[in-house]
């Protein structure tokens, strides 16, 4: 049964998104922030549950405050996320549930455009759900670990 997601999930969730020891550290902290955003309506959960309790599978739409733009009044962007099926339940459509779930909110709030990270398994799936490359973006991530701006000439002491 596909259920919504309520704050107690969330250490669950997290244990999704940062299923390896090595990330273990990571999960209170992003468990903490769901729990939040779950509260705040940031971020809107689905989970598809076996015997009333143990997730199978979920997805998540993050709510990001983007601002009007050019062609979109709409403020909000969505961000599908934590798109998670077990091994022993994969290909039986419980992600694809999940995934529309997350769209169906997403257009419940007058929501239009959506985006999402993918890895090559899985972009069958949303391509077969309407996602469709958007290449005309630059990233940049800026972190205290790696060079400053200012070493690297950009900005000025």
């Amino acid at each position: 049964m596909l259920r919504a997601a309520l704050p107690a999930n969330a250490p669950t969730i997290a244990l999704h998104r940062f299923p390896a020891e090595a990330d273990a550290q990571e999960r209170p902290i992003y468990a903490a922030w769901v729990e939040t955003a779950l509260q705040h309506g940031k971020y809107l959960g689905f989970l598809m549950v076996l015997d009333g309790e143990t997730v199978i599978s979920g997805a998540g739409l993050t709510l990001l405050e983007w601002g009007p733009t050019r062609g979109d009044p709409q403020p909000f962007r969505g961000r599908i996320v934590n798109v998670w099926t077990h091994p022993d339940h994969r290909r039986q459509g419980h992600a694809r549930a999940a995934v529309l779930a997350c769209l169906n909110a997403a257009q419940c709030r007058g929501i239009s455009r959506l985006s999402l990270g993918t890895t090559p398994e899985a972009r069958a799936l949303y391509e077969s759900l309407g996602f469709r490359a958007s290449g005309g973006e630059l990233g940049l991530t800026l972190t205290e670990r790696g060079e400053s701006l200012i070493r690297r000439g950009y900005l000025e002491d």
